[in-house]
């Protein structure tokens, strides 16, 4: 299921959503101007790898540029290819508007990087020994849609759904397009638990205990920040 758009106006202009689009679009960017072995270092460097993070990995791979706490804010930024990058901007285009109207900016960027952080310690909490570096905005994103179940479960999304080679929009209420979404990252991270590297961010490149623990941690601090109160 591919959403399309949402039936819920905002107040404000989210300028901060704005900005992080516009800031992974400009990392993705330069990225695509590195050699592979540049990439592969900027990856290492700059994203999240689970060993580092440990002091577990194997000879080679400790050396780090910068802190590897900070990885757990940079590596928010990074993607692994354009379908990547793509899905993840236009969640955040539909979705975060409507949390950075109800939180105000600075409380948005705030609560937007803390889900991502706890995202990424969800994901490394059963990979510790992962030499695989974990990207991408998803997690930070799924923090969102913890929150947008929460705050606005009857909002109607717009959503493509194919049914073999055809192609039909419904209108769906955003928890259960969330809520089947959330559902869905939640077994294959439970699945991932029982193949070794077969499922999950070992294997096909999906880190899904970043999208189920963004989800829940979303859920969880989007009232603190005063998603209910009324600005």
């Amino acid at each position: 299921m591919v959403p399309l758009r949402d039936n819920n106006p905002t107040t404000i202009t989210p300028y901060v959503t704005y900005g992080l689009i516009v800031t992974n679009i400009l990392v993705f960017l330069y990225q695509l101007n590195l050699t592979p072995q540049q990439l592969q270092r900027f990856f290492y460097t700059a994203a999240l790898v689970p060993c580092q993070l440990s002091a577990t990995c194997p000879s080679g791979l400790e050396s780090q540029v910068i802190p590897e706490w900070m990885t757990l804010i940079t590596s928010q930024f990074l993607h692994g290819g354009f379908l990547h990058l793509a899905g993840n901007m236009w969640f955040m285009w539909i979705f975060g508007n409507n949390i950075e109207d109800r939180l105000g900016h600075v409380k948005y960027l705030i609560f937007y990087l803390t889900c991502g952080v706890l995202a990424a310690l969800s994901q490394w909490f059963f990979s510790q020994n992962s030499a695989i570096p974990s990207l991408g905005a998803s997690g930070a994103i799924a923090g969102i849609l913890g929150a947008y179940i929460l705050r606005f479960p009857r909002a109607e999304v717009l959503t493509l759904i194919p049914l073999g080679f055809f192609l039909t929009t419904v209108r769906l209420p955003a928890f259960f397009f969330l809520g089947f979404w959330f559902v869905q990252q939640a077994f294959y991270g439970v699945a991932s638990l029982q193949a070794r590297s077969n499922i999950g961010m070992e294997s096909g490149g999906i880190a899904y205990w970043a999208h189920a623990g963004g989800f829940v941690f979303g859920a969880i601090l989007a009232p603190l920040f005063g998603l209910y109160k009324r600005r």
